[in-house]
């Protein structure tokens, strides 16, 4: 049966909600614009009606029934408007700030913002890292990251006295407490509310953190004496300097979850090694450096950082566990965003895709800095990859990861595209060197070790012709020398 505006209304009302008829209205607006583009357009996974209600529009249209927010409010990863929109519609006070960096979602707010008549509403059609073009009082997110990944986020930005609002599951206890262990001089918790969506099984916390704001005062004005001054230093200094000597440290736990493929995806971190990597990455992109590691026999400290990285000085056999290299020279946090899907229906950039299933993370590295060096349009990891984020990985890849843009794809098994033509490597096909390529076209290399599949076998397959002591090439060089190829006849 086709839902109703009174079966909407309704879903509100039973879970303790009884909105203005032009609240109802803006709210039933709001949900057929996206139910309509929903699915087009990847805006959400929900497609029941109740759900959606529910787990959407209530449980954001709750919020301003625990906690007073005052303007800006930034919505960081908002998607499809979520909890911005609901919100604003019941606060049409509020100046809310949309962040998003994906360009269809973008189109989608900017649209409904529009239909729904919105007033001081901006979509920030960008991703947000710890530097925002303006100070806020109040940042609110919704199942976006870890808490003390966001309080590192909005550091620089957040105005003394500023509210950073977390809408969390119920099991966010290991993170408010290492987020309070890292952030005891900067943030104070002053919220944490626990409750279930009335008439549903649904459990939430909402989690508050307010900004110091004697703190900040004393850090930012006051007297002008050397030791008022050293003060001030050694208070910063330790702000920025967190002592980790447990392997029962949460961030430390979180350190050893970011070594695997897993844990990059899960927690959205890396860590880099290689003192030409890291500089180049600090140099290049400040944005996505988190945290800079060492150990507690490390003499000297670094000064010259940009101010939002966090510095970890942890005990040598903790810092050896990390240090999967053996170096003992400082290792980088990055931030890593998430990947966003391929799909053949979507259009296809001119130049080379470079399809990636190679489950050694070593040539994972490789072929991306070859793909960044020859100028590939785009990097699509496959479900066999290794994540390029692993050390083994960001060793050989180094900031090419960051330079290059890389998308999450199928399996090699699956990968078939109706647009444009697929091209494969393979000791057994025709001759790169007499081969011309096409104006646009998708290049994958095989698996280690198994080569392409039978459903790949059927189109273009090219080859380097080697020795007949050599049965085929590394993947990775291979890869390389026929990029070389096709870059030659581009250029």
């Amino acid at each position: 049966m086709q839902p109703t505006f009174d079966h909407f209304k309704q879903l509100f009302k039973r879970c303790g909600l009884d909105l203005s008829p032009s609240q109802y209205e803006l709210f039933w607006l709001f949900h057929r614009e996206l139910s309509e583009k929903g699915r087009e357009m990847d805006l959400t996974r929900i497609r029941r009606f109740e759900d959606l209600v529910i787990k959407h529009y209530v449980d954001c249209a709750l919020v301003p029934n625990f906690v007073q927010l005052a303007s800006p409010v930034l919505d960081i990863g908002t998607g499809a408007g979520f909890p911005g929109i609901p919100i604003k519609i019941l606060q049409p006070h509020l100046e809310m700030i949309l962040a998003e960096g994906r360009a269809y979602r973008v189109l989608f707010l900017e649209h409904v913002c529009r239909v729904l008549a919105l007033k001081d509403v901006r979509v920030y059609p960008h991703k947000i890292s710890s530097v925002f073009p303006e100070a806020v009082n109040t940042v609110i997110t919704r199942a976006f990251e870890a808490i003390p990944e966001t309080l590192r986020r909005v550091g620089g930005f957040l105005k003394e006295g500023g509210k950073v609002v977390l809408m969390k599951g119920p099991a966010c206890n290991d993170e408010i407490k290492a987020a309070a262990q890292e952030f005891s001089l900067e943030y104070q918790l002053i919220d944490d509310i626990a409750y279930t969506i009335p008439s549903t099984r649904y459990r939430r916390r909402l989690i508050v953190f307010k900004r110091t704001k004697e703190l900040m005062a004393f850090l930012s004005g006051g007297k002008k004496d050397s030791k008022v001054i050293q003060a001030k230093g050694a208070i910063m200094r330790s702000m920025r300097v967190k002592e980790i000597s447990s392997p029962a440290n949460e961030t430390f736990k979180t350190f050893i979850k970011i070594l695997s493929g897993k844990g990059i995806k899960k927690n959205k971190t890396a860590l880099i090694s290689g003192p030409k990597q890291i500089d180049d990455i600090l140099k290049d992109y400040p944005d996505k450096c988190l945290g800079w590691l060492i150990s507690s026999k490390a003499e000297d400290l670094p000064e010259n950082l940009p101010g939002h990285i966090t510095i970890y000085r942890l005990h040598p056999e903790l810092f050896q566990q990390l240090d999967m290299f053996g170096t003992k020279a400082p290792l980088l946090q990055a931030r890593i965003e998430p990947f966003e899907r391929w799909m053949d229906e979507q259009p296809w950039p001119e130049g080379c895709t470079l399809f990636l299933p190679c489950q050694d993370p070593e040539n994972v590295g490789a072929i991306i800095r070859s793909a960044a060096a020859f100028g590939v349009t785009r990097v699509v990891v496959l479900k066999e990859a290794a994540n390029p984020f692993l050390p083994k990985s960001t060793r050989v890849a180094g900031s090419t990861l960051f330079r290059i843009p890389i998308l999450e794809g199928p399996s090699i098994h699956e990968l078939q595209s109706k647009r444009v033509s697929l091209i494969g490597l393979s000791p057994e096909g025709q001759d790169v060197a007499g081969f011309q390529f096409p104006g646009t076209f998708g290049l994958i290399p095989g698996l280690e070790g198994q080569g392409l599949p039978e459903t790949l076998r059927k189109g273009t397959i090219l080859s380097i012709p080697t020795s007949e002591k050599v049965e085929s090439l590394n993947t990775a060089a291979a890869t390389a020398i026929v990029l070389y190829a096709w870059k030659r006849q581009t250029v």
